[in-house]
Order: C-alpha cells, then sequence, then structure tokens
C-alpha cells in the first residue's frame, strides 16, 4: 500500500527512495522535510505496519499486562501531512546503478534521484544442529516480540544464549514473569563486548538475586528435542532442559543490496561523515554502516538509535546541502530489573577503567580513560555523570585519576593540566 502521498512541488523527477523504514530511514525523510525538500520522497518498508520504536521490544512490550500494541516512530497522518509515500510490505531487491534504478520485491522497478540504504540489521542466526526447532527464537522485530511473550509463561525453562543486552533484558523480563531462567555465555562475564568487569559483576549480582543463573564459558553445541526444543547441549556434555530458547548472539548488518551492487562494505556499508556510500548517488545510514568515528578516529559500526538519527541528519542535510548538526557523543541504554545502565562514547577493551561509588549501593560510574582523555563512561542511577561525561568525551578533556576516582569530587572537576581544545594534543590521541 502507499500512503501520505501528498501534493508537495517536485524538485527532480525522481524521488529520494529509502530502502529501510527503521529508526534512521524514517529520520531520514522526516529530515528532508524538515530541512525543505521539495521532491519526491518515497520509503520501502518491509513490514506492513506503521514504522514502530525498536528498543520497547525486549522490554516494555515483554511484560505482563503490557500493549501489544507498538509505539509508532510518526502517526500515519506525518506521512500525509509531510508528501512522504510509504510502500509497505515491498523490500529492495538490486540495485541498477548506470541507470540509478531499484528492483522491488513486487516485481516493480523505482527510479531514484538520491538512493539511502537504510536496511538496518538481522539477528546473528544460531547455527547448531537443532537451531529450527520450534520454541528457537531471536528477537529483532514485533512479530519476534510478541510471540516471545507468549511463549514466557510461568514455570517456562527458559535458555538465553548470549549474555548481551537483548538476552540479559529478555532474563529480566521472563525471571519477572515467573520463568526459570538460565544464560549461557561463551565469554566470562556479562555484557562483557560493551563494558567492564565493575559493570558486569553489578548486573550479574542484580540477575542472580531475580533468580536467573549464569553459565560462563559455555559454546553450544545442539538444540535437542522431537516436536520442538527440549534441552540444549553445551561443549562439555552438559544439557539444560528448555521449554523456550532465545539467540541473543548479536547482529548482523543487512549489507547485502550494497555489497551486490558493487558499493564498498566491510561488516556494513562503508559510508563517510556525510552518510555518502561509494556511489556519490548511494547513501547509507544506521546499523547497516560502517564509519570513522569523528571522536576518536577508529572505524566502527554502532548499534543505536541516537547513532542512527544522527546519520539520518547528516544525510538529509547533504542531499538538500545543508550543515548538519556537530556531531554527539555515542550514547546507548539498557534497563534490566528495572536499573538502567547509561553508557557514553565507546569504551575500548585497553581502556583504563575507574570506578566512581560503591557498586553495592546501587549508584556508581565507571570512567574510561584513553591515553589520559577521558573516552566512555558508563553510569548506573548517576545522570550527573553521564550528562559531564558526554560533554567532557566531546571536549577532549584529560582527566586526574584520583580526582576521578573520588566520588564526592564532580566529575567536571576531575579534569587536569592546560586546556583541552588543541588539535594536535587530540590529533596525537587519536593516533
Amino acid at each position: 500500500m502507499r500512503s501520505g502521498t501528498g501534493a508537495a512541488p517536485v524538485m527532480t523527477r525522481n524521488p529520494v527512495v529509502i530502502a529501510g523504514a527503521g529508526h534512521s530511514g524514517v529520520a531520514v525523510a522526516a529530515g528532508l522535510r524538515s530541512r525543505g525538500w521539495e521532491g519526491g520522497v518515497l520509503l520501502i518498508d518491509a513490514e506492513n505496519e506503521l514504522p514502530y520504536e525498536r528498543p520497547p521490544l525486549s522490554k516494555e512490550l515483554l511484560k505482563d499486562g503490557a500493549s501489544d500494541e507498538s509505539a509508532v516512530l510518526r502517526k500515519e497522518k506525518f506521512y500525509a501531512d509531510k508528501g512522504i509515500d510509504r510502500l509497505a510490505g515491498v523490500t529492495a531487491e538490486s540495485i541498477d546503478r548506470d541507470s540509478r534504478t531499484v528492483l522491488l520485491s513486487d516485481g516493480t522497478r523505482q527510479a531514484y534521484h538520491r538512493l539511502v540504504i537504510a536496511t538496518g540489521s538481522r539477528a546473528r542466526p544460531l547455527t547448531v544442529p537443532g537451531a529450527g526447532l520450534p520454541g528457537v527464537r531471536s528477537l529483532r522485530t514485533r512479530g519476534d516480540a510478541l510471540e516471545l511473550k507468549r511463549l514466557l509463561v510461568r514455570g517456562a525453562r527458559v535458555a538465553i544464549i548470549g549474555a548481551g543486552y537483548i538476552g540479559l533484558e529478555v532474563a529480566a523480563a521472563a525471571a519477572a514473569k515467573g520463568c526459570e531462567v538460565t544464560v549461557l555465555e561463551f565469554q566470562d562475564r556479562v555484557m562483557s563486548r560493551v563494558t567492564s568487569g565493575p559493570v558486569s559483576r553489578h548486573f550479574e549480582q542484580l540477575h542472580g538475586r531475580h533468580g536467573v543463573r549464569f553459565v560462563f564459558g559455555a559454546a553450544v553445541t545442539s538444540i535437542d528435542g522431537g516436536q520442538r526444543a527440549e534441552s540444549v547441549t553445551v561443549a562439555d556434555g552438559t544439557v539444560f532442559p528448555a521449554d523456550v530458547v532465545l539467540a541473543g548472539i548479536g547482529v548482523l548488518p543487512n549489507e547485502e543490496l550494497a555489497a551486490d551492487a558493487g558499493l564498498e562494505c566491510r561488516d556494513g556499508i562503508l559510508v563517510d561523515g556525510d552518510g555518502r556510500t561509494s556511489d556519490p548517488a548511494i547513501y547509507a545510514s544506521g546499523d547497516v554502516t560502517r564509519f570513522t568515528s569523528p571522536i576518536d578516529c577508529a572505524s566502527q559500526r554502532l548499534e543505536c538509535i541516537q547513532n542512527a538519527q544522527a546519520q539520518a541528519d547528516r544525510v538529509a542535510a547533504h542531499i538538500t546541502g545543508q550543515a548538519a548538526a556537530e556531531p554527539e557523543i555515542p550514547w546507548f541504554w539498557t534497563v534490566q530489573h528495572g536499573v538502567r545502565l547509561q553508557t557514553a562514547g565507546v569504551r575500548h577493551p585497553e581502556d583504563q577503567a575507574i570506578v566512581r561509588g560503591e557498586p553495592s549501593d546501587g549508584k556508581f560510574s565507571v570512567v574510561y580513560l584513553r591515553k589520559g582523555r577521558l573516552a566512555a563512561v558508563d553510569t548506573i542511577a548517576h545522570l550527573a555523570d553521564f550528562r559531564t561525561a558526554k560533554r567532557l568525551i566531546a571536549q577532549g578533556a584529560r582527566i586526574d585519576p584520583a580526582l576521578a576516582a573520588d566520588p564526592g569530587i564532580p566529575l567536571s572537576e576531575a579534569t587536569s593540566g592546560t586546556p583541552n581544545h588543541s588539535d594536535a594534543d587530540l590529533a596525537a590521541a587519536r593516533s
């Protein structure tokens, strides 16, 4: 179906076509209109329902008594009022860069003035025997969440493979519903990819108090059962009974559309600071992209709403020939058993971690220093540190480790040395 067919003046014969209607795709469409773009805008949406919020899928939607409806990104009226066409239940299958057209799954071909690939990412699939049995689930779409919600009933034995954000958020929801929850993690602690030991221990203990069992160093070798999943086996031969199995082992970027068209990809579509791919008529934004961080010059692919929206703004700005907003420090969050972890910046494993406060009190922060400068922060119930750290990271602020370790000293007063804005200093720190 098409919606929002508005009568905006056409500046170019062909529209800006946006493949993908998640957070970033919708933000590109909205950004084009807010920046005065008068040409056509067409959203290619793989799902039939209105584009919706993704973060609640592993949090609020799974709760007992929660509505099965998802909060939409924009109401139907918005698309109509802004003259944004939405082609629903259809995907972009291939790109003909010479003719500037996209072949769609309904067999039609759509010409474009500019193409924006915002196809996001998909759950990394399990590849062990039994992964296709009923009861084995992943979580990426509203449909996934609703099916998982149906399975999470009191007394159900739930095995979660992977102790990242999604796995732990589902573990919290399942425990709250009276399920028996076991988390199988290959690494030696929870959330090891995104945070440090003190934060991992805090959340492991939090889950433990709610009855969640953790098994670390667990390499899953098979899922077994007759008509449906009944157990999970790990490499040492241990068998864990399970009525429900959730694979929370990360995501893969949906880069195939770009790669098949010959665009440069490397675990994500490579884009510059304006979201341009190796083809000047094609942009990409959101989870599907890989780019060089303007903060620390590291090559990265970020899976967060903030980055999806920031990249969308830069794409819309470049297409309309306007200046984009200054790059914002990436930030992330997760809520587990009612406890919110907020992160600003991107931690590297080799960063110096300094704990501010006592984790057992339930309010603390961990700041991460890289070559003496604040690179990232994790905060639990400490909004002041979160806000201050975002600002100091953007400034490239040098931090005195001894001052930072004292929770009685505001983080803003833990800076050290001379002014933090030297381009030469920042370049040296990023090298």
